[in-house]
């Protein structure tokens, strides 16, 4: 058998090639950050956390970056690998992300927000703010989260079922068009047929979810996991027992809750409540 030919010594992490590009072509051509600041418009440390891999920066700096160096769209293609690349999140998330990628179906229950499959890129950009973060590394988040919806996008998804605490449609955004937006987007995946949506009214009582954000995901080899999410922490979990006993309580908030109509229509009843125009 021929040896295999290594056509490359750059990393196959998206996120580190990405930064590996961004310093190769800056030596190639023979410039400090400095130099490189001045002639393609944007400050000299942003240049330097890229090439580090600190932050990916926006489009507009690396569409910049491609025409300055003539690379066509090399850069902005290995900057949308890097942003959606599972790396990114939190190393607790990593090995979720991955499964989740490969599931077969969902099913998830949500406490508070809109599951992150199902959230627009206004409530994604108002959540993530509100837990501090903000600039460059804001916009790296939203790119980020905004990507997971390519999940339940195309002709071939996962089916996927919700069931949404009341609680979900009344924590509003402050910003009432982008808040519009969400519900109108709910209402909408709510009419595909591999979308179930449903609503658990205030005053069904305590059940076994109450507090927890919970998403099951089965997987190609029959095996279901499941991922569990508080305010402090998240948790897969991988083991059968426990799993079912999730599943059991899953159960049996799905028979508590409104069927899918019913669930479009309280969404819409909500839709009506939001004022057309942003408050003054």
């Amino acid at each position: 058998m021929p040896q295999r030919l290594v056509v490359t010594e750059m990393s196959h992490e998206p996120r580190k090639r990405f930064a590996e590009e961004l310093r190769q072509l800056r030596h190639q051509r023979g410039l400090s950050l400095r130099e490189l600041s001045r002639q393609v418009g944007w400050d000299a440390s942003l240049f330097g956390k890229m090439e580090r891999g600190g932050t990916l920066g926006g489009p507009e700096v690396v569409q910049a970056l491609d025409q300055f160096y003539g690379t066509g769209s090399l850069l902005l293609i290995l900057w949308e690998l890097a942003v959606g690349d599972p790396t990114q999140f939190k190393e607790q998330y990593r090995r979720y992300m991955m499964l989740e990628a490969e599931a077969v179906s969902l099913w998830h229950y949500a406490v508070s927000a809109p599951p992150g499959l199902l959230q627009t890129d206004g409530y994604v950009r108002e959540a993530l703010a509100a837990g501090g973060l903000q600039g460059e590394e804001l916009e790296q988040q939203v790119e980020a989260r905004v990507r997971r919806r390519k999940l339940l996008e195309g002709d071939d998804v996962p089916p996927f079922r919700t069931i949404m605490s009341e609680a979900v449609l009344r924590l509003a955004l402050r910003d009432k068009l982008a808040w519009r937006e969400q519900l109108r987007f709910l209402a909408e995946a709510a009419e595909r047929p591999d979308v179930m949506i449903h609503v658990l009214p205030f005053g069904t009582g305590l059940h076994g979810l109450t507090n927890t954000d919970t998403m099951f995901l089965r997987l190609s080899d029959g095996r279901t996991v499941a991922y569990t999410e508080n305010d402090v922490r998240g948790e897969l979990i991988e083991e059968t027992e426990r799993v079912e006993r999730l599943q059991r309580a899953y159960d049996a908030v799905r028979d508590l809750a409104l069927s899918p109509a019913e669930s479009r229509s309280f969404i819409l009843r909500m839709l009506e409540e939001v004022p057309c125009e942003p408050s003054t």
